[in-house]
């Protein structure tokens, strides 16, 4: 930004002396190098003052400096042109990107592909309702003009038919459900540490409070895709990125929501992708059985009525926390032998089971990966804050305004707990004798 615009040398013809606003300090009107980068229009108002030739370079600096704040300001949202995703993709034959490893499969199609001299990744999606061109330009221009560190930036979209494509940022890194269950060696994670999780769970946080709260669209937005697989982690500072921001607005699945009538099977089926990647029962050699679906982070109303509201966020929010400090699965089927039946077990009961057995019932809960090294007052405060967000009443579940503040005071806490049992660097011990 301000290049150029510092004092210009004595050989250069002097400037003449600049009239004082009674309004205006005096110090403000010195063209010093300091000056100018800390406020460049103040560099801008001064080019008055100067002679024609330090005029003409001061111009060029302004125009060189306006071209870097068009760079830096969010760009115009897309609407790319279907043939431009069909070249991409190679008509859809490439191979499709997969941020993980495991057996679950995505219920949409997605590839990675350069759009216009961007690394992206391109979802697949199939309207709820269709949206005219007008309408989805309209809502791109909102949520496009959203940006927040733990938000993946949807840059644009396509429509074909009966889909909608939607072009994300790419981000390098693996997904929650990866970092936490490996299926190639499920005694380890990179999450090995209170911190990394306590990193993730913030960021998450607020976040979510951004996408409820903060984007200053006075809207009510509902994100309605939270889950662990969703969520991005990179490295090295195992920050956590939402993906799908954007998604239930765009493909229309709110405005579908508000059509719905309570008690309809088959309308209730159609609100949620997870209903249609509900899976069968597995078997393994084991012999235990789970389902693979997302139906773990419904919200009771959302099963019952369709009902889709921030609190049903909240309570998806809830159920990854918990997810995150257990590292287990938020919902499992084992096969009885005895009984023959299937056992249901969730992460929201055993952490309440656990939480009725005090702290030491909490210890014996939370991921063992972690060596039993975390501040025991400080997980408990977290998953007790969990528990409220996965309440059965909505009304009874706080807002990510509240859980985002409580959670930042819980990492700060967490930092203060890490300080205290760091081992201290610079200091030398001796065991010979003396």
């Amino acid at each position: 930004m301000g290049a150029n615009t510092s004092e210009p040398t004595s050989s250069r013809t002097p400037r003449t002396r600049s009239t004082q606003s009674p309004r205006t300090p005096a110090s403000h009107l010195s063209p010093s190098p300091s000056t100018s980068e800390s406020n460049p229009a103040t560099a801008y108002t001064n080019t008055s003052s100067y002679t024609k030739d330090t005029s003409w370079d001061t111009s060029l600096s302004c125009q060189s400096s306006l071209s870097s704040l068009r760079e830096s300001l969010s760009e115009n949202p897309h609407i790319y042109d279907i043939t431009e995703i069909r070249t991409a993709t190679n008509n859809f034959l490439a191979k499709r990107y997969s941020s993980t490893s495991s057996s679950a499969v995505s219920a949409a199609a997605y590839w990675r592909c350069n759009l216009r001299g961007r690394d992206t990744v391109v979802f697949q999606r199939k309207f709820r309702r269709k949206i005219q061109t007008s309408e989805l330009k309209e809502r791109l221009s909102i949520i496009c003009r959203s940006n927040h560190m733990s938000i993946i930036k949807l840059l644009g979209a396509s429509i074909s038919g009966d889909h909608i494509y939607l072009v994300y940022e790419f981000i390098q890194g693996s997904n929650l459900v990866e970092c936490l269950r490996n299926p190639r060696n499920p005694s380890y994670t990179v999450l090995s540490t209170w911190i990394s999780r306590m990193q993730i769970a913030t960021d998450l946080a607020h976040g979510l409070d951004y996408v409820h709260n903060n984007t200053g669209l006075n809207l009510s937005i509902v994100h309605n895709h939270i889950k662990s697989s969703s969520i991005i982690v990179t490295e090295p500072s195992f920050n956590a990125k939402i993906c799908h921001f954007g998604t239930a607005q765009l493909r229309g699945e709110t405005d579908a929501i508000e059509t719905l009538e309570t008690g309809s099977s088959k309308q209730e089926t159609e609100i949620e992708e997870s209903n249609a990647s509900f899976r069968e029962l597995k078997r393994n050699d084991s012999g235990d059985r789970h389902f693979e679906g997302l139906r773990d982070y419904m919200s009771p109303e959302f099963r019952s009525s369709g009902s889709v509201t921030q609190k049903s966020d909240v309570f998806a929010f809830g159920v990854v926390i918990l997810e995150l400090l257990s590292g287990e699965e938020p919902l499992k089927y084992r096969y009885d032998k005895e009984t023959g039946d299937f056992l249901r077990t969730s992460v929201i009961g055993t952490a309440t089971a656990a939480t009725a057995e005090g702290r030491e019932g909490l210890r014996q809960w939370v991921d063992r990966r972690m060596n039993d090294s975390f501040p025991v007052e400080v997980a408990e405060k977290l998953i007790r804050l969990a528990l409220d967000c996965v309440h059965v009443d909505p009304d009874n579940r706080p807002d990510m305004g509240r859980v985002a503040g409580k959670i930042s005071k819980l990492y700060l806490e967490s930092r203060i707990w890490l300080d205290n049992v760091k081992v201290p660097t610079g200091i030398s011990v001796s065991l010979a004798p003396r």
